[in-house]
């Protein structure tokens, strides 16, 4: 017992939070440099648990700083389903957000050869996230039929496999269930992760396992520094549920598990909040980071409006751009084919591009407006001389901005103005007078 007990220590001593409660680690100095950050200052804000940086011990990536002061991350989604089950097309996917600047992937595949697929997935040299019940459902046959031990076997595989952050739906336990009886909503549980748990829940009358034997969870996500993303099971689905009991119950549960994390050592980071109106969407971040001790929060939007299908990319921007001057961290990629397909490549590029919009909205404001943005006084001056070639230097996606400028020939102004530009004309104006 004693053995097992050095062992779990010694296991613990290379979890990059116990590095940072030591010293200071020396792999973290590039992205210390990355986010404006002194070393110091950023192995304290992961210590306590404010930034988290998921990166298995078992792979070689690109690793991304999550949180606190920190510029917004952008992850997207890709993964097979039981519609289209194409692993060429999925990693076409996963190199075109790449490519459009995702700092992050996750593997949501429902079908074909799970563990093959994830492991060309893996091979990118990002942050790679999974949903382990997705797997572990399929191993198990059916909701009902599954068994903790085939939960935690599928948890402990994709660990050692590589990946390096999980969402695990721990918060979504009888309380959560006992919230949504007594306070229905219209759509119940959207989540579909949320879904299996409540349904298995219902099944057997027993605790997830997930909540009802964290620590044993903390331990296997240790073994690898493997960092844990809080699930929202029971987030809304609809704006007229966002103030339901269900999602607030779930909130104050991970709490406590976000609290429970960072004292065994994991990293964590907190998901939410959902389909909610666009007033609600900075005060449901700041209840979030304030029930987590601030830990680093993950958003699927939030989606601001239920009715404009097809353009889900553009209203998850809306509110995550709110989220992130708000506080959130990390903002995942909308498609515009939510709510109606698997998104194809051309979907997840638009989808990528938009959210790394709504998080560079979010950066004016966590540096401290647009003093602290030197790309946009840059901007400023480049418009006010009329320079393109500097405007395309500071622009997000130049070479699509500049294809839509040049297909009127080029020229000095936009060929919206022409000879009519008012920037051209004062400026002109004004050097006439000097």
């Amino acid at each position: 017992m004693q053995d097992n007990k050095l062992s779990r220590q010694m296991v613990l001593m290379h979890s990059l939070i116990r590095q940072c409660h030591s010293g200071l680690p020396s792999g973290l100095n590039d992205l210390a440099e990355a986010e404006g950050f002194p070393l110091d200052k950023m192995a304290k804000a992961i210590a306590c648990g404010r930034i988290a940086v998921p990166a298995n011990q078992r792979r070689e990536i690109r690793p991304a700083a999550i949180g606190e002061g920190c510029r917004v991350k952008v992850n997207v989604n890709i993964g097979t389903s039981q519609g289209r089950c194409d692993l060429d097309l999925e990693m076409r996917k996963a190199e075109a957000a790449l490519s459009a600047g995702a700092d992050a992937l996750m593997d949501l595949s429902t079908a074909g050869d799970l563990t093959a697929i994830r492991k060309s997935i893996l091979s990118l040299p990002v942050p790679v996230g999974t949903v382990p019940i997705y797997e572990a459902i399929r191993r198990a046959g059916s909701a009902a039929d599954l068994t903790a031990d085939i939960l935690f076997s599928v948890i402990r595989d994709q660990c050692r496999q590589g990946v390096d952050f999980l969402t695990l739906h721990c918060g979504v336990n009888k309380d959560a269930l006992e919230a949504l009886r007594i306070d229905p909503r219209m759509l119940g549980v959207v989540s579909r992760g949320g879904a299996f748990h409540v349904a298995w829940m219902v099944a057997t009358g027993e605790e997830n396992p997930l909540y009802s034997e964290y620590d044993y969870l903390l331990e296997i996500l240790a073994e690898d520094d493997v960092t844990i993303s809080l699930g929202d099971g029971m987030r809304p689905g609809a704006l007229v549920d966002s103030g339901r009991l269900a999602k607030t119950t779930e909130y104050l549960t991970l709490g406590k598990l976000a609290r429970g994390a960072l004292d065994a050592g994991v990293q964590r980071m907190i998901e939410g909040p959902g389909h909610i109106p666009i007033n609600e969407v900075a005060w449901n971040v700041k209840v979030i980071k304030e029930v987590t001790d601030h830990a680093p929060l993950y958003l699927l939007g939030p989606l601001v409006t239920d009715i404009a299908t097809g353009y889900d990319h553009v209203v998850g921007a809306i509110g995550g751009a709110i989220a992130a001057s708000s506080g959130a961290d990390f903002l995942c990629m909308v498609s515009p084919a939510e709510h109606l397909a698997l998104p194809n490549v051309e979907e997840i590029i638009e989808g990528t591009r938009v959210a790394r919009i709504a998080a560079h909205v979010g950066d004016i404001t966590r540096r401290g407006g647009v003093s602290g943005s030197p790309e946009e006084i840059r901007m400023a001056v480049a418009r006010r001389d009329l320079d393109w070639e500097a405007q395309y230097a500071e622009m997000l996606f130049p070479d699509y901005a500049r294809s839509i400028h040049d297909r009127d020939s080029e020229r000095e102004t936009c060929s919206m103005c022409g000879d009519l530009c008012a920037v051209k004309m004062v400026r002109d104006l004004l050097q006439k007078r000097e």
